[in-house]
């Protein structure tokens, strides 16, 4: 993405003429979705889609919807029971309940004591793409480093063993039950299903094994989350298993794609590229300007429970809004005219709304940001010459943005 002003999404004449109707599906738009997301800031920030749903853009506005306490709940597409049981699609008090038994052992000093393993996973993974680059001329991030560092970290967290191939596999299958669809897909649905049920049974002998274990000396934080108590409550089986997938997929899912398109933007701006290499004072910083620039998550579903005022407009209760994250990060309004660019050194980068907000502002957050500064900031002062091997192909989700690959050559 080359620094430049973002212009209307148009094709044609003809196109001009009709109504801006917001299309994350339209050929092209997963390649670069921000020209789309600047337009409706300018004409149209609290957009009505002819579906039914709404998209709100500006950052204000979305900052507000985040905090206004609407509802998250809402059927998907496989009516999982894990979706519906997981702290991230409930509402207050279940929410409420479930975040403060999580926070109990997903703490602060927990998530930086996890500064040695994820430094130590990360020289292993650049090992292995300097490795590939000399056998083959290239290798591919994501697959080197991006895919194993957030799982390989989850996995230890959780004290369960990394089998990358069979978990991979079934959350990227999983992840799609968090995208809209037009019309339900029977095969999906079923795939969908099965790898939930796989993981729910791979999780559950996990759960029943520690539980029969002696305890360790140092407890792991599954063990921890079943020993977890507050005021006599605890978790049940069934919740146990759901945050615990949650993990996984927000754990692994959820950082690999951030990763992944933060090489991307730094080696297609080498400038910021060759400023970072210079300034490890910069790299907290340029995490989450990183964050900003390209997240891997570009909305956050409410359904309002009262009629929702914003910009002017009043989104009726019932309705099904897409806080939009992404445009949030680019609002000319809040990172002025240069919102568009990348700039590790921009004062404000924290801004961002990458992790959400409000009551449902991602418990993870310190750990991406961990995982982001460390391993960034290796991979980049290691090779002195990385650069993009090949064109980037872009996953076609609507929810979710990452490459399919990262090739390199360094």
């Amino acid at each position: 993405m080359a620094d430049r002003e973002e212009a209307p999404p148009t094709t044609s004449t003809a196109a001009t003429e009709q109504p801006f109707v917001f299309d994350p599906f339209a050929p092209g738009f997963s390649d670069d979705p921000y020209p789309h997301y600047a337009h409706l800031r300018r004409t149209d920030p609290v957009h009505e889609h002819p579906a039914g749903f709404w998209v709100v853009t500006k950052h204000a506005d979305v900052v507000a919807l985040l905090r206004a306490r609407h509802s998250v709940e809402d059927d998907n597409v496989t009516k999982s029971r894990i979706h519906a049981l997981s702290m991230m699609d409930q509402d207050p008090p279940d929410h409420t309940r479930l975040r403060r038994l999580l926070t109990k052992v997903f703490t602060e000093r927990a998530i930086n004591g996890l500064a040695p393993l994820i430094t130590r996973l990360v020289d292993e993974a650049l090992d292995r793409i300097e490795q590939s680059a000399a056998e083959h001329g290239r290798a591919d991030v994501v697959s080197e480093l991006a895919y194993p560092l957030p799982l390989l970290v989850i996995c230890d967290m959780l004290g369960m063993e990394a089998d990358y191939a069979w978990l991979r596999e079934r959350a990227e299958v999983l992840a799609h039950s968090l995208e809209p669809v037009a019309e339900p897909d029977e095969d999906l649905i079923k795939a969908i299903e099965t790898a939930e049920t796989e993981l729910v049974e791979r999780v559950a002998s996990v759960i029943d094994a520690k539980r029969r274990a002696p305890a360790p000396a140092e407890p792991d934080l599954l063990t921890q989350l079943i020993r977890a108590e507050d005021g006599g409550d605890v978790l049940s089986d069934e919740e146990l298993i759901a945050q615990v997938v949650l993990l996984y997929l927000a754990g692994y899912a959820t950082t690999m794609n951030l990763l992944a398109n933060s090489v991307v933007a730094l080696l297609r701006h080498p400038g910021q590229l060759a400023l970072l290499r210079a300034r490890p004072d910069l790299d907290a910083n340029a995490a989450d300007e990183l964050l900003r620039y390209d997240t891997s998550v570009q909305y956050s579903r409410r359904i309002t429970l009262t009629p929702h005022e914003a910009a002017g407009k009043v989104i009726p209760a019932g309705a099904t809004v897409l806080a939009g994250l992404a445009s949030a990060n680019r609002d000319e309004e809040v990172f002025g005219p240069s919102a568009a660019e990348l700039r590790l050194e921009r004062p404000n980068a924290r801004k961002h709304v990458s992790f959400g907000g409000g009551p449902h502002h991602c418990l993870g957050a310190a750990l991406a940001r961990l995982e982001i500064r460390i391993a960034i900031s290796r991979l980049v002062r290691r090779f002195d010459r990385l650069a993009l091997a090949d064109d980037i192909v872009w996953h076609r989700l609507m929810i979710t943005r990452g490459p399919v690959a990262v090739p390199v050559t360094v």
